[in-house]
């Protein structure tokens, strides 16, 4: 007989999940238009701003070791306290210099949340199952962003776009103090944590997420620019793509977490990163709103199965180097993160955007063999 799902600690980490996310929400769906239409920033100078913001996730494996020792949930606290503090000071922004600023501290927190928040959820699951925990995670956080767009859509006419982030900031420290009532066992071990983790073994984990880091980049950054640059799209219409977007997340991202621990991660990832990469080229060949709106829609929904990179890492490492192997994963993804946005913000006006995309798909492709290799052990290495 299995125990029931919805224990007392995993209705605190989804109602955690939720606040999360629903303060990323109202940032990321006035951040764009903030970026263009409030203080006139050009294509270059918001993909390099991109690359700026990802130097935290790069040092991260440094940041991480630093408070290590800490409980999971302290830890999420921190992070979630840090990103509700920088999310809600780019309402107070006027200049570059004084927005580099208030993104690096809210990009500290941003990146030590989420392998903190995948290592929470997987030490809730049950033993063989930490896709399921992960994709009802990702259908709280789905629902959460709905909210928050439809925020967005409602009051950004009204209210104009700095309110957002006030909100935005009040709705991660929400998170903050919720996720501090989780018990400090929650992903202990009876093993010492090591502070810095770099295996051998994981080295086809290193590979993936790394390649990871060039769609990440090139489309979170790009993504929306395009539409606001050369659609005129608003804020509110914007918003609503991106509910259109979170409403397919929301209903697929609890099946897709079981596909994960039923059919394993090889097969789906060499899936997910096939289509992907023709959905990349789709948004470099499309030049009609209805079709570049259906590509974001899908890449953002195969984003999901990102997933399985971490649910990979919790079927080959012992419980002590879940939380820093993932930790050394998120800075190994931005080498590309940060370098892909530098060199894409110089090279957009010569090239375009469609070059910068199409670029993006043979990546993506290149990672299909390496997907391939994955290959879950018979019992966890010791």
């Amino acid at each position: 007989m299995t125990s029931p799902f919805w224990t007392s600690n995993v209705i605190l980490l989804a109602v955690t999940v939720f606040f999360a996310y629903l303060g990323q929400a109202l940032q990321t769906g006035v951040t764009t238009n903030f970026f263009v239409q409030d203080l006139g920033l050009n294509g270059r100078q918001i993909l390099w701003m991109a690359g700026i913001r990802e130097i935290p996730g790069l040092l991260l494996v440094f940041l991480a070791a630093l408070v290590m020792r800490l409980p999971l949930s302290r830890r999420a606290g921190a992070a979630l306290l840090l990103m509700g503090v920088g999310f809600g000071c780019y309402g107070l922004v006027h200049s570059y210099l004084a927005l580099v600023v208030v993104v690096l501290v809210g990009s500290v927190g941003f990146h030590n949340w989420f392998p903190v928040s995948s290592a929470l959820g997987m030490g809730l699951a049950e033993r063989g199952r930490p896709g399921h925990i992960l994709g009802r995670m990702n259908a709280v956080a789905a629902l959460a962003s709905v909210v928050g767009m439809g925020m967005v859509i409602l009051l950004s006419g009204g209210l104009g776009l700095r309110p957002f982030f006030f909100m935005s900031g009040v709705a991660l420290l929400v998170g903050a103090a919720i996720v501090l009532r989780l018990p400090v066992r929650i992903g202990a071990d009876t093993g010492e944590a090591p502070r810095l983790v770099f295996r051998k073994r994981y080295w086809l984990y290193y590979v993936l997420i790394l390649f990871d880091g060039v769609r990440t980049q090139v489309f979170s950054a790009l993504g929306p620019w395009v539409l606001v640059q050369f659609y005129q799209v608003t804020a509110s219409q914007l918003a609503m793509l991106m509910i259109a977007s979170r409403m397919v997340n929301f209903a697929a991202a609890p099946r897709m977490g079981d596909w994960l621990d039923r059919l394993g991660e090889r097969r789906v990832l060499t899936g997910s990163y096939l289509i992907m990469a023709a959905a990349f080229a789709g948004y470099a060949t499309f030049h009609h709103i209805w079709l570049l709106a259906a590509m974001y829609i899908l890449i953002n929904f195969l984003y999901i199965f990102r997933m399985g990179l971490d649910t990979y890492v919790n079927h080959i490492a012992p419980p002590e180097e879940l939380s820093p192997t993932l930790s050394a994963g998120v800075s190994v993804n931005h080498i590309t993160s940060v370098g892909v946005s530098l060199i894409a913000g110089s090279l957009v006006s010569i090239l375009g955007y469609e070059t910068l995309c199409y670029a993006a798909a043979a990546v993506i492709l290149l990672s299909s063999p390496f997907a391939l290799l994955l290959r879950r052990p018979p019992r966890r290495v010791a």
